[in-house]
């Protein structure tokens, strides 16, 4: 099933498929868990496109992991 990155409702639970797109609404989402600081840069795209199975949880995690001290 494929999601439609441009308008789904994501939760962190939303699997990180290969037709991911760095969407307007991923950017709503991920502004609305890891707070306004949020940025998509191009290491942390490539991360999340890396080809490891992960959701938008793991997606979340992984930014803070990297912008929170």
């Amino acid at each position: 099933m494929n999601i439609d990155w441009h308008c789904a409702v994501l939760t962190r639970s939303t699997v990180v498929d290969k037709n991911y797109k760095n969407t307007q609404n991923v950017r709503r989402f991920m502004i609305d868990e890891c707070g306004p600081r949020f940025r998509f840069d191009r290491e942390f795209m490539a991360w999340i496109r890396n080809d490891v199975p992960k959701n938008l949880g793991d997606v979340v995690e992984e930014w803070k992991r990297r912008h929170i001290f």
